[in-house]
């Protein structure tokens, strides 16, 4: 048998012993291997960096972390306070901070078993020196806050209202939600709640506030336009944060000292079901569509778990759980819910998790001890707030 090669054309010729001769075209041979070496340098859908930026709040550090998404790089701005939580707010390009003055913050780590600790928080704080609410400009962070606003003793978590005039502060020492006109940064009124109010999140539609209360296992339920609490539902053992579905119909609740979640129908206003989590589960938040709804379970911090739990809301189970880092506590989505991400106390750390490939694809360093976090879309698009 005569075998004749020629590897620079395109084609083999082979000869058998009848002497018969076979050409076969190297082409789609040729072809295929490109297409398969290539596929194995192809990034995944959403491995790009999602566009826009992300804010976190160091509590730990004092300071606040941006994270500009297209070209990874990390600033961090130093405050007066030591943050707790920020929000975006939607159509004006202000920053929204609450937590304790830093020299009210006592970073010595002595105060282990407090609310305060176990929110990520650490060590103990002075409670009568008199918490703050910061505005910043996004475009001029450097600056400093534009405003400066008394919040109560122990301002926890903020929230606006759909138009941004409107700030909503849970105070955590005082059992109310203080609310605080942005145009003036007078008070408008509190509303009392349950014991320890700690996470909220205003409705789709904007009609009603939940809010999560800590040491009596409850959520109470704000009317936004009477400002008063209309009804108050017991859920379970340390609700931290609620989360809403886009449609409205569900909010889910994060139970801290059971490893669970809570789902609440908000037309019955009923616990409708109980969702076994990671340990110490903290912040929650929806994907847009509504399908998805991720779970930051922070653990304990003797024992920091470094865990996301993300729940199938059609099927009420987890069906996926992501390793992140130490102390995953606070968590956003992009607007256009292709990315997750997720804040790291332990590891001083954000995940940026994409949701088709449900891993993490990246993770920053931001500022020390980062704990609530909040999504900016690269244009005005509406939902654009985490």
């Amino acid at each position: 048998m005569r075998n004749k090669r020629r590897y620079g054309a395109v084609a083999l010729s082979v000869e058998n012993r009848s002497g018969i001769s076979q050409r076969m075209t190297l082409l789609a041979l040729m072809a295929a291997a490109a297409v398969a070496t290539a596929a194995l340098f192809v990034k995944p859908a959403g491995a790009e960096p999602a566009s826009g930026f992300v804010y976190t709040a160091d509590e730990q550090g004092g300071s606040i972390s941006r994270i500009d998404l297209s070209t990874g790089k990390v600033d961090s701005f130093a405050v007066a306070i030591a943050p707790h939580n920020v929000q975006f707010v939607l159509g004006t390009g202000r920053l929204l901070a609450v937590g304790v003055p830093q020299s009210a913050h006592d970073h010595d780590g002595n105060d282990q078993s407090s609310e305060h600790s176990k929110m990520g928080g650490m060590g103990e704080m002075d409670m009568d020196a008199g918490g703050k609410l910061i505005v910043l400009d996004t475009a001029n962070l450097a600056s400093g806050p534009i405003a400066s606003i008394p919040a109560g003793a122990h301002p926890a978590h903020v929230i606006a209202d759909p138009d941004g005039k409107r700030a909503f502060v849970t105070d955590s020492e005082h059992n109310i939600v203080s609310v605080i006109n942005l145009e003036n940064g007078a008070a408008i009124a509190t509303v009392p709640t349950g014991d320890y109010p700690h996470g909220l999140r205003m409705g789709p539609d904007g009609k009603f506030i939940y809010v999560a209360n800590v040491k009596d296992g409850t959520v109470s339920i704000i009317d936004a336009a009477k400002l008063q609490e209309v009804a108050r539902i017991k859920v379970g053992k340390a609700p931290v944060q609620v989360g809403f579905t886009p449609d409205g119909s569900r909010v889910y609740v994060s139970l801290r000292d059971e490893n669970k979640v809570a789902v609440i129908d908000t037309a019955t206003r009923k616990v409708v079901a109980r969702i076994e989590v990671g340990r110490a589960p903290i912040q929650v938040y929806a994907t847009p569509d509504g399908r998805l709804v991720y779970v930051a379970n922070q653990g304990t911090e003797a024992k920091p778990n470094d865990t996301v739990s993300v729940i199938d809301v059609a099927s009420s189970k987890v069906v996926k759980t992501i390793r992140t880092g130490a102390g995953a506590h606070g968590v956003t989505v992009s607007n256009d819910g292709a990315f997750v991400f997720v804040t790291n106390i332990v590891d001083g750390t954000v995940s940026l998790v994409s949701v088709k490939d449900q891993a993490v694809l990246k993770s920053y360093a931001v500022g020390k001890g980062p704990n609530g976090i909040t999504f900016q879309s690269a244009s005005p698009i509406p939902g654009d707030a985490g």
